[in-house]
């Protein structure tokens, strides 16, 4: 074969990998349809980046710095290839993800919304054909994304060819990995509208409404994504996060079980042993929330997710020391304002203001810098202010986010504590209701609650929630697990005969002769006082009110 030829198969090859990638990267997972031609050829590092089956397993960081720089270079003698440059687009949405840099989003954007400019290289020739059917090595005779070669309107270049459902779905992903989830439902949607059996489409479209607290709608999505790709790793990690929010417990633990029996590459597997962990911490596991989190990093060396959790279970067992290291270790790794907020509080437990000080200016700083990369940190920052900085503020952010529809859970907690921090008590018990209303166990929305309830003199419904939350999680924060303490003790024990409004709905009045705090020494804790850290005693688990089972 002379050397023109050796050229041209090398292109071919290169462009068939490019449309390999087919739904490349949804909901920060990196998926590939496998060259069935290839026999048993050892696969090289950008290759491996797409392996992993067509369900949808994360990449390895090396792996895919390798893909990114394979279609770098591609693109600067073929700058034409809308292909290539979703496929790279895609690519810089998963490594910004992972590596907490937020300044490979701008080139997301920039390289996503070219590829939506021309055709696919190749368009009309045969070799552009033959890159195609790799795409459909699925066996449903589509293009792997569901739909036809040709697209919803039979012409190349129109919205339902391959590379525009790749970019499409990458646009969502990086909408989604910005937290503007309103934008992820507009480029899911118009994905859907067009190929509605493109898969791709389901698990961005989830991650979406969550973000926007359509739970309904993402159940849906994930019941047409099961329909679609039975089994796969997409439909288990995006169950494992649906379930989780419906309060299905041991549904979610299950999925996360299969996860890690299916992972076929150790990424993969990391994340499915992190998703356990996680799932062992929220109902005050630490022991066992560290197996999986160390098991996971025995997978993955330095698996940044897990290096914080095991952070947290390392701090509720008293080792104070180790869960700083981890932390540290976490940021240097991923530089999440999360962990920053999470190292911080944990300082600040005990008793290391100038410490905690610290990590509240990186907090600020790293969010600073990821907003000018386009990301939405407004949900973290109001958290940090409700707590350590200005209420006021708090709200404001908080209540601009729930006027973009950005209604989960998370954002109606967090308000819901803001407005309580600000001094309107009567408005914060509404969010409250809201964010433990929808099925989730969360010791944090628990003890919010019942804090919010206290200061409103509710003291059943105060007793009952903080109460619940120490059972759900005692260990949920190094900060406020002791502050629901003293809540509690200052509670005292309800008159005979139980108490009335339990649920605190108001339709019947408080009794005047709730028992009050005694010369025990149990006084109430104003919501700003700062307490000594200290891990809270282990309490037997809540056992969630019985729910339907998943189909």
């Amino acid at each position: 074969m002379n050397a023109m030829k050796t050229e041209q198969v090398r292109q071919v090859r290169r462009a068939a990998l490019a449309a390999g990638v087919g739904a490349a990267l949804v909901g920060g997972v990196l998926l590939f349809v496998p060259d069935r031609g290839e026999g048993s050829r050892a696969q090289t590092p950008q290759e491996r980046a797409l392996a992993a089956v067509s369900a949808g397993a994360p990449a390895s960081l090396p792996d895919l710095d390798a893909l990114i720089q394979d279609r770098e270079k591609w693109l600067r003698t073929h700058p034409e290839d809308s292909t290539a440059w979703a496929v790279l687009g895609a690519a810089y949405v998963e490594r910004g993800e992972r590596r907490g840099d937020t300044a490979y989003y701008s080139k997301a954007d920039e390289a996503l919304r070219r590829s939506l400019k021309g055709p696919p290289v190749g368009a009309a020739g045969p070799e552009d054909h033959g890159a195609r059917t790799a795409e459909s090595a699925d066996g449903d005779g589509t293009d792997g994304d569901g739909g036809t070669e040709g697209g919803d309107d039979g012409k190349q270049g129109g919205l339902g060819t391959p590379t525009r459902t790749r970019a499409l779905a990458g646009l969502a992903s990086l909408a989604n990995a910005r937290h503007d989830f309103t934008t992820a439902k507009k480029w899911g949607e118009t994905l859907r509208a067009r190929q509605p059996k493109a898969w791709t489409a389901y698990p961005v479209l989830i991650d979406a409404y969550t973000g926007l607290g359509d739970y309904a709608a993402a159940g849906k999505a994930l019941d047409k994504l099961k329909e679609l790709r039975p089994g796969t790793p997409a439909v288990l990690e995006r169950a494992v996060s649906v379930y989780r929010d419906r309060g299905w417990r041991e549904d979610a633990e299950a999925k996360a079980d299969e996860a890690v029996a299916h992972a076929d590459s150790p990424t993969a597997k990391a994340e499915a042993l992190f998703a356990l962990g996680e799932l062992a911490w929220e109902r005050g596991e630490p022991t066992e929330a560290m197996g999986h989190y160390e098991a996971a990093l025995a997978t993955v060396r330095d698996h940044p997710a897990s290096l914080a959790g095991r952070a947290r279970a390392l701090a509720a067992l008293s080792r104070t020391d180790e869960a700083y290291r981890d932390y540290q270790a976490a940021l240097a790794k991923l530089p999440r304002p999360e962990y920053a907020l999470e190292l911080g509080e944990l300082y600040d437990a005990n008793g290391l203001d100038g410490d905690a000080r610290t990590q509240y200016a990186t907090l600020r700083a790293r969010a600073a810098r990821a907003q000018g990369h386009g990301v939405n940190e407004e949900l973290v920052l109001a958290r940090f202010e409700a707590d350590h900085g200005s209420p006021t503020a708090a709200v404001a952010r908080l209540r601009a986010e729930w006027a973009r529809h950005h209604r989960s859970m998370e954002v109606a907690d967090a308000l819901g504590w803001a407005l309580y921090r600000a001094g309107h008590g009567q408005e914060a018990l509404k969010y409250a209701k809201k964010a433990t209303g929808q099925g989730r166990r969360s010791a944090l929305f628990l003890y919010h609650r019942g804090e919010i309830e206290r200061s409103l003199e509710m003291y059943g419904p105060a007793r009952r929630h903080v109460g619940d939350a120490l059972r759900v999680n005692p260990y949920f924060s190094p900060l406020l697990a002791p502050r629901a303490l003293a809540a509690l003790e200052s509670l005292g024990e309800p008159e005979e005969g139980g108490p009335r409004d339990v649920e605190g709905a108001g339709s019947t009045p408080q009794s005047p002769e709730m028992v009050r705090p005694t010369a025990s020494g149990a006084t109430p804790v104003p919501s700003g006082t700062a307490l000594p850290g200290g891990t809270p005693p282990a309490t037997p688990p809540v056992t969630p009110p019985a729910t339907p089972s998943p189909s």
